[in-house]
């Protein structure tokens, strides 16, 4: 059945980030819907291990947002933890060499300065830190600020929590504007929504929506495979991950990159990752990754090698081109508002884009400086 509705924001993506700007948006007192062509989380925040991290990020705006975003993770798990398996388990990051080593602690030094707790840990205390991992490691950082969330679950409860209203099973076919050019609202094939502020929270749909409005806004899908699995009784305490994790993740090459990441989880299952690789939205079954992934992750640790792959599934990151998201008002299209292009850091990410889209939409000043973020900067650089 057609409908039109009318509200003060549409946010357009029912995924981790579209709950939070919701979230904070209805919050500052806004009438808010989120439409969806699928249910909610049903994009890459399903796909996703829910990881809340600083310990991957370099200093930068990247970290800046990341750490108010934890600050605020923080405050939500306080009344909605159990309900989003919020484990602020913390991170290690392992060294396999000296020269490994003095490259982390170089990041561990900027990391510091601007405000990440870290620990560095020999190799004699890893034990301490996790029992199970391999033998001949040379060190380690232990960053106690990073935290996971289930983030089906998260994205779901947050957006139940809003109090938005939600329409689930509504492709957005067009943004609507005015005679001067000002957006009015989103059409989908099931009417109309109508307000003076939409907001691009699509994630690798981000630049397919962004289109719509006549902007051009360069988001690519990075595929990503994890493998989960038999649920364990709890052997690994942390997220672990190799040092060579950091380089992948600030990579541009499209090629393919694994490197080994290892976490359990509050239900059992051990989660396996990470690979990235531009392929489109291509979603062959690559067993050859599958296989990368475990093979490294056995070599972290080894136990693992007697453990059963109950399946392995993948997503697509949202990528942009110097790997920072859109966030913010975009002025070729005035009431367009972008919250994409997190990348693989979409989960951990969300709250902190969520506040400060809030703030924007309600006419305050927001927490951070969204100069960085701009959605028109790469229009200004092809110019």
């Amino acid at each position: 059945m057609s409908m039109r509705l009318t509200c003060d924001v549409v946010v357009v993506g029912a995924g981790m980030v579209g709950a939070a700007c919701a979230w904070y948006a209805s919050r500052a007192g806004l009438d808010v819907v989120v439409v969806d062509r699928g249910p909610v989380a049903g994009g890459t925040t399903g796909a996703g291990e829910g990881n809340l991290l600083v310990s991957d990020k370099e200093p930068g705006p990247e970290l800046e947002l990341a750490l108010l975003s934890g600050r605020l993770w923080a405050d939500l798990a306080a009344d909605l933890g159990d309900r989003i398996e919020y484990e602020a388990k913390g991170g290690l990051v392992v060294a396999a060499s000296p020269a490994e080593l003095t490259a982390l602690e170089l990041l561990v030094a900027g990391q510091r300065a601007a405000g990440v707790r870290a620990e560095t840990v020999g190799a004699d205390r890893l034990p301490d830190l996790e029992p199970y991992l391999a033998p001949g490691l040379v060190g380690a950082v232990h960053y106690p600020q990073d935290a996971q969330v289930m983030p089906a679950l998260a994205a779901a409860h947050l957006l139940r929590a809003s109090g938005a209203r939600l329409a689930a099973g509504r492709t957005v076919t067009g943004v609507l504007r005015g005679a001067d050019g000002t957006v009015r609202g989103v059409r989908t094939d099931r009417g109309d929504l109508h307000a003076p502020a939409v907001v691009n929270a699509a994630g690798t749909w981000g630049g397919e929506l962004a289109a719509l409005a006549g902007v051009h806004l360069p988001v690519l899908p990075r595929r990503g495979f994890v493998l989960v699995t038999e649920p364990l009784p709890r052997r690994v305490r942390h997220k672990v991950y190799a040092a060579a994790y950091v380089a992948d993740v600030a990579s541009g090459s499209a090629g393919l990159h694994t490197s080994p990441v290892v976490e359990g989880t509050a239900a059992g299952p051990v989660l396996i990752g990470a690979s990235r690789e531009r392929v489109g939205f291509d979603r062959s079954f690559a067993l050859p990754v599958l296989r990368a992934l475990a093979a490294g992750a056995t070599r972290l640790f080894p136990f693992l090698s007697e453990v059963r792959a109950v399946r392995g599934y993948l997503g697509f990151r949202p990528y942009l081109p110097d790997h920072l998201p859109a966030i913010g008002p975009d002025p070729r299209a005035p009431g367009l508002f972008h919250a994409c292009g997190h990348e693989g850091a979409g989960i951990g990410l969300a709250t902190g884009t969520g506040q400060v889209l809030a703030q924007v939409l309600s006419g305050t000043s927001p927490a951070l400086d969204l100069t960085p973020f701009r959605p028109e900067r790469f229009a200004e650089e092809a110019a």
